[in-house]
């Protein structure tokens, strides 16, 4: 039996927080023993719930505490004694390291860092390729990763994310209760081509640019409205209120909607016209392509990073040059009008769990590091 201990800031939503639960899931259901230090969030319950054990440890905040959540730490690593130490996020990396460092050379841990993100080249972004074993999450991740640390390509593992197809085939059942819903929550959804730009509330998941398509498409005729999924719930007023400026200014302030992040994103995913991945900032792999995909949904999306790798391969007919907000228009448009059907997605969660737990048996059958 293995003891996994995954390290990573919080678990309130995100990629990050997700393959977290997924990872943890596949450990128990192996027979194998899952362990989290986080500072806990809204995902604790299901974590716990499917087996897992919990430690409260603030491993995310850039504090002078950070150093006592090191030490914590490491009288963890003892006290628990894990065959492997995975790490998620950059700071609960740094500090794994240090606390890693400090136990004698033939208990150490085996170290595995996962590359989620295309974060700022530089000493501090360092620590996520100094895995004994570094997963990227695309091949987009992986080229970074050599391009800026020359990490050596058998030590690099390309794990994709996946879904699940029986939450997804749910999920495609339910579509028409949701589209309900989310019309009587919404009425200005009512009756309309719905376009979905899942995303938390920050100008980089492309909002302003996702209501400046609404606009043109309505301008041309469409009528379409925009739902903002994860925008609200921020903590940014500010950046909403701009948002509903913009969309009031540009006379689509009715066909706007906003909500919280949501666990059941993948039914009101379900029940969208035409789903929007905009971030002006490349993405390490683009989750919301491939579960739009294995929805039957047609994505629009920018060229660029993974989000540009997954359309490239699963349908290019939702590929658009980066920033080219007319040729994203013209595709939108002719997406509404007649949208070619996705075909098969192959990146499945059974997988992804599948090949993470080879990597981890193989490093713990290796011997101490």
């Amino acid at each position: 039996m293995l003891t996994v201990l995954q390290v990573l800031p919080a678990l309130d939503s995100g990629g990050v927080e997700q393959s977290s639960l997924e990872i943890s899931a596949a450990l128990v259901a192996a027979g194998h023993r899952s362990v989290v230090a986080s500072a806990g969030g809204r995902l604790l319950p299901a974590l716990v719930g499917g087996g897992a054990e919990h430690h409260l440890l603030g491993l995310g905040r850039k504090s002078p505490a950070a150093l006592l959540a090191a030490l914590r730490l490491r009288r963890l690593l003892r006290s628990l004694r894990p065959d492997i130490v995975h790490a998620r996020s950059r700071l609960p990396a740094w500090l794994a390291w240090w606390a890693l460092r400090g136990l004698p050379r033939g208990r150490r841990p085996h170290f595995v860092t996962t590359a989620h993100g295309l974060n700022s080249p530089g000493r501090y972004s360092a620590i996520m390729a100094r895995g004994e074993r570094v997963i990227a999450v695309s091949a987009t991740v992986r080229d970074w990763l050599q391009r800026h640390y020359r990490v050596d390509a058998s030590r690099i593992e390309v794990i994709p994310r996946g879904i699940d197809p029986a939450r997804w085939q749910c999920a495609a059942a339910v579509a028409a209760g949701r589209r309900a819903m989310l019309e009587a929550r919404h009425p200005a959804l009512a009756g309309r081509r719905l376009l979905l730009l899942p995303g938390r509330g920050t100008r980089l998941k492309g909002h302003a640019e996702a209501i400046d398509l609404l606009a043109g498409l309505v301008a041309a005729g469409s009528d379409a409205a925009l739902l903002l999924q994860g925008a609200e719930g921020s903590g940014r007023p500010a950046y909403l209120d701009a948002l509903r400026a913009r969309a009031a200014r540009l006379g689509v302030g009715d066909r706007l909607a906003l909500e919280p992040a949501s666990d059941d994103i993948v039914a009101t995913m379900a029940c969208a016209d035409l789903v929007l991945q905009l971030s002006s900032r490349p993405e390490a792999f683009g989750r919301t392509v491939i579960e739009a995909l294995a929805l039957g949904r047609p994505v629009l999306g920018w060229a660029h990073g993974g989000v540009g790798e997954l359309l490239a391969e699963l349908y290019p007919h939702g590929a658009v040059p980066t920033g080219d907000a007319a040729a994203a228009l013209a595709r939108a448009a002719a997406l509404l009008a007649d949208a070619p059907r996705p075909g098969p997605v192959p990146y499945t969660l059974a997988a992804m769990q599948e090949r993470t737990l080879a990597l981890y048996r193989s490093l713990a059958a290796g011997g101490a590091p």
